[in-house]
């Protein structure tokens, strides 16, 4: 099984630069989420919401324009719920699909950019938590779990081009790569790009308005993490830099679910 988790800046952007049925064609995802579509369903032509071989699901917050996720699905999930459903704080925003399958529960997310203020920044790492306690709240030590999408942090020095001259900014800043180390080191999530390569230069968003693609400037903040229990079903795991039409490209992670 592939899945592909890519924020896209703009589903309807995406498909206008008739970029995203060829993506489709090209890499096959089995499950492909996405992220920041700016877009609600009223919104969306027929063309991009029925697409032969797909089920999709979409999920929107109240302002138009602004975040929003999606998943385009070959297997029908046994349900898929939006937002955590613990305080409705975290859900307006349209960041958050749960999309349980029968061997694993797949959590897409847009998490929130802490980048415009320390207001802003709060919010972000109470979502971090609101993470945490929806997972404990579905005792996610007995369960395959998946989360990926835009985590808007970049966990470590090599996960960014310019670690010293951004440890005070947003996406790089210590209380947010101290939870990811909670992810990761206390509930046990696993990088699964990290399982595969060690080396630097693995970007997944890069700052348009330098052009720092061009010279590969940029910072890995978008991830798949699977629980421990998944570890031994993950095949690969790699990023797609030769995808282009957004700011972010695509992150892949292959499963043996038979394995």
């Amino acid at each position: 099984m592939k899945l592909i988790s890519w924020n896209v800046n703009g589903l309807r952007a995406l498909h206008r630069k008739e970029l995203f049925y060829p993506f489709l064609e090209k890499y096959q995802p089995d499950i492909l989420c996405m992220q920041e579509t700016k877009s609600h369903i009223e919104q969306l032509s027929s063309d991009i919401t029925s697409i032969d071989g797909y089920n999709p699901y979409f999920e929107s917050g109240v302002r138009k324009g602004y975040s929003g996720v999606a998943i385009y699905s070959k297997t029908k999930p046994k349900s898929i719920q939006n937002g955590f459903q613990i305080d409705d704080i975290y859900d307006r925003e349209g960041r958050i699909q749960i999309a349980d399958y029968e061997q694993f529960i797949l959590i897409n997310i847009y998490f929130p950019n802490g980048g415009s203020g320390e207001e802003r920044l709060n919010y972000k790492l109470k979502f971090y938590e609101a993470l945490l306690q929806y997972l404990e709240n579905i005792d996610y030590t007995h369960k395959n779990i998946i989360i990926t999408g835009d985590v808007n942090t970049a966990h470590t020095e090599i996960d960014l081009a310019r670690p010293k001259e951004n440890q005070k900014v947003s996406g790089f800043l210590p209380e947010e790569r101290a939870w990811l180390d909670k992810l990761t080191q206390q509930y046990g999530f696993i990088d699964t790009l990290r399982m595969f390569t060690k080396e630097g230069e693995l970007y997944t968003w890069w700052d348009m308005k330098t052009r720092a693609r061009d010279r590969n400037v940029g910072w890995r903040i978008d991830y798949f993490f699977v629980s421990q229990s998944l570890k031994d079903k993950v095949k690969n795991a790699y990023i797609l830099p030769e995808v282009y039409g957004s700011d972010h490209c695509p992150v892949v992670l292959e499963l043996d679910l038979y394995k």
